[in-house]
């Protein structure tokens, strides 16, 4: 979809729909009252008789508005105006940019950009609406017989801003907005992929291919190199598949030597059936969504790219499956981590932390600024957290707060769960170092603390994506979550980076 930027009145636009708003009960936003003006009181004429309320999210299409340019006014309901926020804004622009593609209209501006929404400011307006405009139009398609077709779908979106001199901030705006949404559409299609196709030597082509284009140092690290590394853990998941592993890491050298990269780590399984502890048959073939950690660093990794960020990055990404063979992980085996730690395996089906302890361990060389772990970890954190919120932890409170802030900024939020000590006694074992899994009670905190045991060397967050990583149902498929939150991360970082330099 084609975005841009435009400053003028909503009666002069020569296009094919207006889009106003108009807040509960019945009240024209300054848009729609100037296009009321110019139409003999048209809008209002229709409000007054209770065709539109302005209840929040209904949408009334008006053709052939008196004296007007546009071929369609489309009102927008809003709520009411005391209660408008953030979730009231992403609403009724979700409405109406569902509307438009129902309805023909090719191209629109909208002027619901230009309403005040309660502590944001015009880009994070802007960013939300484009985000939400190429959601709308992302289809997944590529593997049936017969494309479906959407008749006269939107492919042209201009956001209206107040004054003339917000024009240049809100193109870079829309710039930063689609690399954002460009990186969530390749986490969601790497994710929507089955695992027939999407194998971990896929995912380590797609890393090349994507460092090709856009000129990212990949290196792909083969059984042999993991075996040197002594990478006893990360293998031991591997030994099941007659699919190799892939360790990927992915350079973007987008600061200076002074600054040390921010580190991000994805769990790369491209298909978990539980391995010897499988798991039950029913939605088991939702598995292939438990890669969506590395594909979450492909898209973040490919969105710094393309902004071209003053931060360097690295992308961890430790690929295999987790299937049940006569050579697979037994309950109660014993691995040794690159790390010399032991793990006794109670659980085959608590692989993910087994192929993350490794990548954690393998950073250490980067010697990070800070170190995120990308993971659809565990079931519990579902139970705890739904699928709104991703589940974070932290070895360090400063780091976790930025993350809740970029989470929070971009509508894609994280809420803090604890990582205290008293936890740990959970994971002693008999027989190794720790055990791969703490029972059931606070089991996506046992996860976590499993993770810090590797992660102490440097600052380190955990991300738990399991509830937020893909849906289920009717609208089944990847969600190309935490790119947004971790782009948003990144470019917080970036911004305070040239500040302190051009201080």
């Amino acid at each position: 979809m084609e975005f841009s930027i435009k400053s003028g009145s909503p009666e002069k636009q020569r296009t094919a729909c207006v889009v106003v708003g108009v807040f509960e009960p019945r009240r024209l936003t300054l848009a729609g009252d100037l296009i009321d003006r110019i139409s003999n009181d048209y809008l209002s004429d229709i409000i007054r008789r209770g065709d539109m309320e302005g209840k929040l999210g209904s949408t009334l299409l008006l053709h052939n508005v008196p004296h007007t340019l546009c071929d369609r006014v489309l009102l927008v309901g809003l709520g009411k105006e005391r209660d408008f926020k953030d979730q009231e804004f992403r609403k009724a622009v979700q409405s109406s940019i569902k509307t438009l593609n129902e309805t023909g209209s090719m191209e629109a501006v909208m002027y619901l950009t230009e309403l005040h929404v309660r502590r944001r400011d015009m880009d994070w307006k802007i960013e939300q609406t484009v985000l939400m405009a190429m959601e709308s139009v992302y289809r997944f398609d590529r593997l049936k017989s017969k494309q479906e077709e959407v008749r006269r779908p939107l492919r042209k979106l201009t956001l209206s801003v107040s004054r003339r001199n917000e024009l240049a901030a809100g193109e870079e705006a829309v710039r930063r907005s689609q690399a954002i949404a460009q990186g969530v559409n390749l986490a969601k299609d790497l994710g929507n992929l089955p695992a027939n196709i999407c194998t971990p030597a896929y995912l380590a082509e797609q890393a090349v291919g994507l460092g090709k284009t856009l000129n990212l140092k990949v290196e792909v690290l083969e059984q042999q190199d993991m075996e040197k590394l002594g990478m006893g853990a990360l293998l031991s998941v591997a030994k099941g598949s007659r699919q190799p592993a892939k360790f990927i890491v992915l350079h973007y050298p987008g600061g200076d030597k002074k600054h040390k990269p921010v580190v991000l780590v994805g769990k790369g399984i491209t298909f978990d059936a539980g391995g010897i502890s499988l798991k039950p048959a029913a939605d088991m073939d939702e598995m292939k969504y438990d890669m969506s950690g590395a594909a979450s660093v492909l898209g973040t990794m490919k969105a710094v790219a393309q902004l071209q960020l003053p931060i360097s990055v690295v992308g961890i990404i430790p690929a295999c499956e987790n299937l049940p063979d006569g050579a697979a992980n037994k309950p109660g085996d014993v691995v040794t981590s690159m790390s010399g730690q032991t793990i006794e395996v109670l659980n085959t089906d608590a692989e993910g932390r087994l192929i993350l302890c490794d990548a954690l361990t393998y950073a250490e060389r980067f010697e990070p600024e800070a170190v995120i772990d990308i993971a659809t970890l565990t079931g519990a954190c579902v139970i705890a957290l739904g699928h709104h919120a991703n589940g974070l932890f932290s070895n360090d409170d400063a780091l976790a707060r930025e993350l809740l802030q970029a989470g929070e900024y971009a509508h894609d939020r994280a809420w803090q769960l604890p990582l205290w000590d008293d936890y740990q006694e959970q994971l002693k074992s008999n027989f190794a170092d720790m055990a791969n899994i703490g029972g059931r009670p606070a089991g996506s905190i046992t996860a976590a603390c499993f993770l810090s045991r590797f992660a102490k060397k440097y600052t380190w967050a955990h991300l738990d994506i399991a509830g937020t990583a893909w849906k289920s149902g009717k609208e089944k498929g990847a969600t190309g979550r935490p790119v947004p939150l971790l782009t948003q991360f990144l470019v917080r970082r970036a911004q305070e980076i040239k500040q302190k330099a051009e201080g």
